[in-house]
């Protein structure tokens, strides 16, 4: 009996229940029997995932995602480090140990994701996730070995694949080991975002424009120095995330089960990071304190507040994309955002901000996964903390999320976006904001009183300026100039100096 898994599963095959049925015969020809300590179970009989596996899937039919693709391939990596520190320790052949590494090669590549079959939320701080990689690999290897899968005597996911090792140590492990390699790759993404918005910055700096504060016109700006302030705030993403690297190098590989290190050589325990930090190129380190570093994920939570604070800029940015592009006919509509699909199946002529509105739900979710990694790493118990399973969902998750969202949000809107400089002058025209200007050279009686004319009578500010003496025409544009409207302060008139 298989089914197909819906949705995040996509075409992994997995048993969606395995059970004989009094009555009913099953085809026993298509299946392997696997034994554990609570009994026996059919596999089917080419699959490389065994009884564990199985067991994981009956248990936890929870969310209907996979095991996030990071992870699997971070688990690779460390599964590789544990087997090439136990080859040389001495114990396999040099042909099984070939076959195993080899294996936790092509996981490490993507090319087993498919057979990782559990779901992404499970108890057991990811015992279930731990046995389908264990299981993966062996019957892998098995097969390199030119075996068929479930001959464990020759290679073992529990005596071979996952020999000096535990769950507890290998998880958070490799969840760290994911978590860095995503880290990496949002970087790059929030730099590139960055230097979109620095390429509008340049390319709008000419166009001034009336800035706003609690959604009221307020003072002028330039369309560019708005910009710069959306590239300043990615600028400090990018530096929270290059920096919070360091949280994560730090790992319990060798600890097993609580971090003494029980049941694994001592020249093993030292060795093991070593040869991850060799395999992933990370600047990898092992705990001085191993059973800290098992039972606490406090770490995971700092990493996260830092992709809240990323989530929280593209919120607000996103905001004020759709803000500034309202309208566009009756609304602010001083840029103009690519558009990238009908905005209604009854009006006709509607184009909707669809990326600004995807990127602000992204950050949302980032938000609330942030909340879930709190809660998990505050439930932690003594010795580990069981809710590995939903960090690693949240985190990896978030990683995920922020890299695409900075991704369309670059690719897909501010590379296209465009300036109505038209709109932006008739604000700047017909907004009594424009007199915040003139406050220094006027006073601030006379412009509040060219502000009362203004709103009486409806007649252009720079005309009723002029017509009252207060400034000449060539005066009036010189302070509403977009290099005046965004120099730091006012240069001072020769009467208010003492030289």
């Amino acid at each position: 009996m298989f089914a197909l898994v819906s949705g995040d599963h996509k075409d992994r095959p997995y048993p969606s229940f395995i059970s004989v049925i009094p009555g009913f015969m099953v085809n026993m020809t298509r299946f392997r029997i696997e034994k554990d300590l609570l009994g026996e179970r059919p596999v089917p009989r080419d699959a490389l995932y065994g009884i564990h596996t199985v067991r994981g899937i009956e248990n936890f039919p929870l969310s209907g995602r996979c095991v996030n693709a990071g992870l699997i391939h971070a688990f690779g990596a460390v599964k590789l480090a544990c087997a090439r520190t136990n080859h040389e320790l001495g114990w396999w052949d040099d042909a099984k140990a070939a076959a195993i590494e080899a294996a936790c090669g092509e996981m490490m590549e993507g090319k087993l994701d498919s057979h990782i079959v559990v779901d992404a939320l499970q108890g057991g701080a990811g015992t279930s996730t731990n046995m389908n990689v264990n299981e993966v690999l062996a019957n892998r290897a098995l097969v390199l070995l030119g075996r068929t899968p479930g001959d464990y005597d020759a290679v073992s996911p529990l005596d071979d694949i996952n020999l000096h090792q535990s769950t507890n140590d290998t998880y958070p492990t490799a969840l760290k080991v994911g978590a860095i390699t995503k880290l990496r790759d949002l970087e790059r993404e929030v730099v590139a975002l960055l230097e979109a918005f620095q390429d509008k910055e340049k390319a709008f700096a000419h166009i001034v424009k009336v800035g706003r504060t609690q959604l009221q016109d307020a003072v002028l700006v330039t369309l560019g120095r708005e910009m710069s302030a959306y590239a300043e705030a990615f600028g400090r993403d990018r530096w929270r995330i290059y920096k919070c690297e360091e949280r994560l190098r730090v790992v319990n590989l060798g600890g097993t089960a609580v971090g003494t290190g029980l049941a694994a050589p001592r020249h093993y325990i030292f060795r093991a990071t070593e040869h991850l930090r060799s395999i992933t190129g990370l600047g990898l380190a092992r705990g001085e304190n191993l059973i800290d570093a098992t039972q606490n994920t406090d770490v995971f939570v700092e990493v996260s507040g830092i992709l809240k604070a990323c989530a929280s800029n593209l919120l607000k940015v996103s905001g004020d994309l759709r803000l500034l592009s309202s309208g566009p006919d009756s609304g602010i509509g001083e840029i103009r955002l690519p558009a990238r699909q009908a905005g209604s199946s009854i009006m006709p002529g509607k184009v909707n901000p669809v990326i600004p509105e995807a990127v602000s739900q992204a950050a949302i979710a980032v938000m609330a996964h942030d909340q879930s990694i709190t809660f998990a790493a505050s439930l932690g118990n003594l010795e580990l903390n069981a809710f590995l399973p939903l960090i690693a969902e949240s985190l990896l998750g978030s990683l995920d999320l922020l890299e695409n969202a900075c991704s369309i949000l670059r690719r897909f809107c501010v590379a296209g976006l465009e300036a109505d400089e038209e709109r932006c002058r008739r604000h700047v025209a017909g907004a009594t904001a424009t007199l915040t200007a003139l406050v220094d050279r006027i006073g601030y009686r006379e412009a509040q009183e060219i502000a009362s004319l203004y709103t009486a009578r409806s007649a252009d500010l720079r005309e009723l300026v002029i017509d009252r003496g207060l400034l000449t025409g060539e005066e009036f544009d010189e302070l509403v100039s977009a290099e005046a409207v965004t120099r730091l302060g006012s240069p001072l008139r020769k009467e208010n100096t003492t030289a």
